[in-house]
């Protein structure tokens, strides 16, 4: 396994896919924590359970991609 894949492995990219208009402000900061600002954004994290727990938070205006 090379370097590049290594530090793959370790991470988990995240596709902003719907606009925040109308939902919860929280929510409007678990995306700006993910990084996300705005429609089709991508960002790719480390892969920890404080990441995971933003990304389940607003599954429904996310995409997790491989």
């Amino acid at each position: 396994m090379s370097d590049q894949e290594a530090t793959k492995a370790g991470t988990v990219t995240v596709r902003l896919v719907k606009g925040m208009r109308g939902c919860r402000e929280r929510h409007r900061q678990s995306v700006r924590a993910l990084g996300l600002n705005k429609i089709n954004d991508v960002r790719e994290l480390v892969d920890s359970p404080s990441v995971r727990g933003l990304i389940n938070t607003v599954h429904y205006l996310v995409r997790v991609e491989s």
